[in-house]
């Protein structure tokens, strides 16, 4: 059965699936990414799963792979399949899409950073699917964004486009690793909400997912942190809908899983900011945490339909 690879490297973990041509999932698997190990190991061990699930699709497909897609997080230089910086593994300008290639003997690659490629899934297939334009936000340990145009994802000219967590909302507010004060990350993100319930409670193993409870049964404290998260989070939104004016926005990551105890105020917030903006559909994301397997697998099944084996291969 013709199916490609869909692998998706994670900063403690790496997802994959081998996929059909109609996206139905032939075969899941799960194994640790192994950062502790360091970055020349994390190279190894994606290699390494590669080639097993190639050799899987071998033995009980009755073929190997067509193609593979992978997602990693980090600064992804796309078009020439190089994974150029992930502090989270380590690595520095790992030319991986040749060495898939190599260990895949001669299987084409697409290489993709892991929230673009999670969005490119969302907008076609899930809670996006049908809308020309979207943006996809998940709300992590930080905040990016994929830009979905026509049922592609926007990368930009230099690979940054969708980096939503870098507006400054709050300007001179807490400084943020890239260097500004005030990025919406260090306000919105759920490791933002996380460390500020943390504070406010006491309770420094508390985190986003118990400031919500904290919220829904009425904590004051909670309910301020969380309004401020969420202020914070719309004044980003309504920058990036003046900038995109997307018809649909799509808010995934662990934040999103306290469902409408952020979808309602966001709403709201949002609808108080806009003026001559359109308002769009604000929706949470469909496909968790398997959005960028998917979207790997969406990857390289573009790669076969647009692409010939020769002009992909390093």
């Amino acid at each position: 059965m013709r199916h490609v690879i869909a692998l998706d490297v994670g900063g403690t973990g790496m997802k994959a699936a081998l996929v059909g041509a109609s996206g139905e999932l032939l075969h899941q698997a799960r194994r640790a990414t192994g950062r502790e190990r360091g970055p020349d190991a994390v190279v190894e061990g994606i290699l390494d799963f590669a080639a097993e699930l190639r050799a899987y699709g071998a033995e009980h497909l009755g073929e190997p792979a067509s193609a593979a897609g992978v997602a990693v997080p980090g600064i992804v230089d796309a078009e020439h399949g190089i994974a150029a910086y992930a502090a989270n593994l380590g690595w520095r300008d790992v030319p991986l899409r040749a060495l898939l290639t190599q260990r895949l003997a001669g299987v084409p690659v697409a290489l993709g950073h892991d929230v673009r490629t999670g969005g490119l899934a969302e907008g076609r297939i899930g809670a996006g699917r049908g809308a020309d334009r979207f943006l996809f936000v998940p709300l992590g340990t930080g905040i990016a964004g994929a830009i979905g145009i026509a049922g592609r994802v926007e990368a930009g000219a230099h690979g940054f486009a969708g980096e939503i967590g870098h507006i400054v909302v709050r300007p001179g507010g807490t400084p943020c690793p890239c260097g500004q004060h005030g990025c919406l990350e260090r306000y919105a993100s759920a490791a933002a909400v996380s460390e500020a319930w943390a504070a406010a409670c006491g309770d420094p193993d508390a985190d986003a997912a118990d400031c919500a409870k904290a919220v829904r049964s009425g904590d004051p404290r909670a309910a301020q942190v969380w309004q401020n998260a969420v202020d914070a989070l719309a004044d980003g939104l309504v920058t990036a809908l003046t900038l995109l004016d997307p018809r649909t926005l799509i808010i995934g990551g662990g934040l999103a899983e306290a469902g409408e105890t952020l979808f309602t105020p966001l709403r709201d917030a949002v609808r108080r900011r806009i003026t001559f903006q359109k308002l769009p559909t604000i929706v949470p994301a469909a496909l968790g945490d398997t959005a960028g397997c998917l979207g790997a697998g969406l990857l390289a099944w573009d790669l076969l339909d647009t692409t010939d084996r020769t002009e992909v291969t390093p």
